[in-house]
C-alpha cells in the first residue's frame, strides 16, 4: 500500500470516527506535519475525500468537515436501509456457507467489542475506533454475497457519510443495549434465510436515525373500469 493511500485511509477513518469536529477547517499545511508528508499529498487526499462527500471543498475557502444536517442524516439513513435490505436479501439467495461463516465471524467480533463497551463503565474512547471498524465489517459482510459491485461500492460511500453524521451526536450509540440484540437478530434472520424478517430487522436497527417517518405506500386504486356504473 502506497504512502498516499495510507494517508487517505487514515484521514477517512478520522473523519468517520470523530477525529475532526463538524465544520472544522482542514489545513493541508497543518496536516502535513501530522503525517510527515508534503502539503500537496494532503491536498490530493482531501480532494479525493471531497468526491465522496466526506470533505467540503470550495475554491478560495479550502477544505472543511461537513456540518451536521438533519436532512442529510435522514437521507443517508434511508439509503442505508434500502441498500442493506436489498444487498442482504440478495446475499441470502446467492451467498453460500462461506458467506455465512464470514458473517458469523464478523458478528462475533462486533458482539465481543460491544460487550466490552457495556461492561467498561468508564472512558470508552479507546474502543470507539475498534467498534467502528467491527460495525462496518459486519454490515459490509452482510451484503458481501449480493454479487453487485455497484451496490457494495455505493453502500460503502453512504455508510461512511452516515457514520460521519452520527459519530459526534451519536457517541452514545455504542452504549445502546439494543445494539447487541439487534445485530444478533439481523444475523439470525440472515442465517435462517428469512428475507422478510431480515428486511424488518435492518429497518428496526437503523430507523431511530431517521429524522421523520418514511412515506408509506399509497393504497392501490381500483381500476377505472370498475368505477363505471
Amino acid at each position: 500500500m502506497s504512502a498516499e493511500t495510507t494517508i487517505y485511509l487514515n484521514l477517512r477513518q478520522q473523519l468517520t470516527s470523530g477525529g475532526f469536529p463538524h465544520g472544522d477547517k482542514l489545513r493541508p499545511d497543518v496536516l502535513r506535519e501530522v503525517y510527515n508528508c508534503s502539503a500537496n499529498t494532503i491536498r490530493e487526499a482531501l480532494l479525493r475525500l471531497s468526491t465522496v462527500g466526506l470533505v467540503d471543498f470550495q475554491e478560495q475557502r479550502g477544505f472543511r468537515v461537513p456540518d451536521l444536517c438533519n436532512k442529510l442524516q435522514h437521507e443517508l439513513t434511508h439509503m442505508r436501509i434500502l441498500l442493506e435490505s436489498e444487498g442482504a436479501c440478495l446475499s441470502i439467495r446467492l451467498g453460500g456457507v462461506a458467506w455465512e461463516a464470514r458473517l458469523s465471524a464478523a458478528h462475533h467480533k462486533l458482539s465481543h467489542i460491544e460487550s466490552r463497551v457495556r461492561r467498561s463503565g468508564g472512558d470508552v474512547a479507546p474502543l470507539i475506533s475498534l467498534w467502528s471498524a467491527a460495525e462496518q465489517e459486519f454490515h459490509e459482510t452482510l451484503i458481501d454475497g449480493c454479487g453487485l459491485d455497484v451496490l457494495r461500492q455505493t453502500h460503502l460511500v453512504v455508510y461512511h457519510r452516515f457514520r460521519q453524521q452520527l459519530i459526534t451526536t451519536d457517541r452514545e450509540f455504542i452504549y445502546i443495549p439494543e445494539n447487541i440484540e439487534q445485530h444478533k437478530m439481523i444475523l439470525d434472520a440472515a442465517l435462517d434465510r428469512d428475507e422478510a424478517a431480515l428486511r424488518s430487522r435492518i429497518h428496526d436497527h437503523l430507523s431511530r436515525n431517521l429524522t421523520h417517518p418514511l412515506p408509506t405506500a399509497a393504497p392501490l386504486q381500483k381500476p377505472l373500469a370498475n368505477l363505471v356504473t
